[in-house]
């Protein structure tokens, strides 16, 4: 049962191989499971080290996929709604589990001045692996804790993540292609 049709969505696939990262965009119209989008991921970049899918859909929607040396898939939603509002959605999520950490447990401490800052959206449901990056330096709090906030877009979620890791000008570059 889905709910709704069309699902704009952007798939971008970066790799960390012997000579640093690439960036690709994948296309992940009318794949038939799972198995068929881990195969496009180790396509992009057959020889990678580590492979990381960011699935941003209805800028609402983000999913990270992880391929460590083509092998071991590890998976992470910003909110189970996806696998109910899309095929695609269904397709990435289907056999993941809510991580054991909420989302109301981690709100942000209390900023120093007087800025306010965004509250964790109450709605969301994420699940999967929330430890997918945490040995490349982005605990599980802090992904869902920019999964929560409210105004980040899966596409500001994923350019901070990238920035991160240091791939983040290979994904602007790909963004303004």
């Amino acid at each position: 049962m889905f709910v709704g049709g069309f699902v704009s969505t952007f798939a971008a696939a970066v790799a960390r191989g012997k000579n640093g990262w690439t960036a690709s965009e994948l296309e992940l119209t009318g794949l038939a499971d799972i198995d068929e989008v881990v195969d496009r991921l180790r396509d992009a970049e057959p020889d990678a080290e580590l492979s990381l899918l960011f699935v941003e859909a209805d800028d609402q929607y983000l999913v990270i996929l992880r391929l460590d040396e083509g092998e071991d898939l590890r998976v992470f939603g910003s909110d189970s709604a996806f696998a109910d509002e899309s095929r695609l959605g269904s397709l990435l999520l289907s056999d993941v589990e809510t991580p054991t950490l909420e989302l109301d447990e981690l709100s942000p401490p209390p900023a120093d001045d007087d800025e306010e800052r965004p509250a964790a959206d109450p709605d969301a449901d994420p699940v999967g692996d929330v430890e997918i990056l945490n040995d490349l330096g982005i605990s599980s709090h802090r992904l869902l804790t920019l999964c929560g906030l409210e105004g980040m877009l899966p596409s500001d979620v994923t350019a901070e993540i990238c920035q991160k890791l240091g791939c983040g000008d290979e994904l602007e570059e790909l963004r303004d292609a």
